[in-house]
């Protein structure tokens, strides 16, 4: 029997109850899953505040609790910031792969022109699993804990990454009125 190996790349600036449930049907449907973290370069702004292997911690400690972790591979991805070669230097960071799991479009032109087998993932309540929105709710000292894996929520605290969010957003942008913080966290 051939072995099936798909590709889901993303950011999961942090992991969150999305990226799980989405990881998991990923997973019935290939023999193993190569979760490549892509801007692996960029840490410390409000759109990329964990560094790599601050995310290959979270993620593995997210999918080891429930998934056999020989089925599926977590590898930092750098940009390139060239379209030209950005598929072949996905592919060099990885084990060979056959198809590509993506609702990104430029992501699904560029390996569906390499030759890709490329398929949607199955978005799940994308209105409350949504990276950006969770960043926006740390910064805000709203509650966000639920939105994310239990493991994923206690490694952010460990970090420091909740404190480091505020404080990136207050040096990145200069602003220091917390009257106002939930009408500034809606213009990020």
């Amino acid at each position: 029997m051939v072995m099936t190996r798909g590709l889901f790349v993303g950011r999961f600036q942090p992991f969150h109850l999305g990226h799980l449930y989405v990881v998991k049907k990923l997973l019935e449907s290939v023999d193993e899953l190569i979760i490549a973290i892509g801007s692996a370069q960029y840490s410390h702004t409000f759109r990329d505040p964990f560094n790599a292997g601050e995310r290959i911690w979270m993620i593995r400690s997210a999918l080891d609790a429930d998934l056999d972790p020989r089925r599926y591979y977590v590898i930092p991805v750098p940009d390139v910031n060239d379209n030209r070669v950005w598929v072949a230097h996905v592919a060099s960071y990885t084990p060979p792969f056959q198809i590509v799991f993506s609702n990104n479009s430029l992501v699904k032109v560029l390996f569906q022109e390499a030759g890709y087998d490329v398929q949607s993932l199955p978005l799940y309540k994308r209105e409350l699993y949504c990276a950006t929105e969770i960043r926006k709710k740390i910064v805000a000292n709203e509650n966000w804990e639920h939105l994310v894996p239990e493991k994923v929520a206690k490694i952010i605290k460990e970090i420091g990454g909740d404190r480091r969010l505020r404080e990136i957003v207050k040096k990145d942008y200069n602003y220091h009125d917390t009257n106002n913080d939930h009408k500034f966290i809606h213009q990020l």
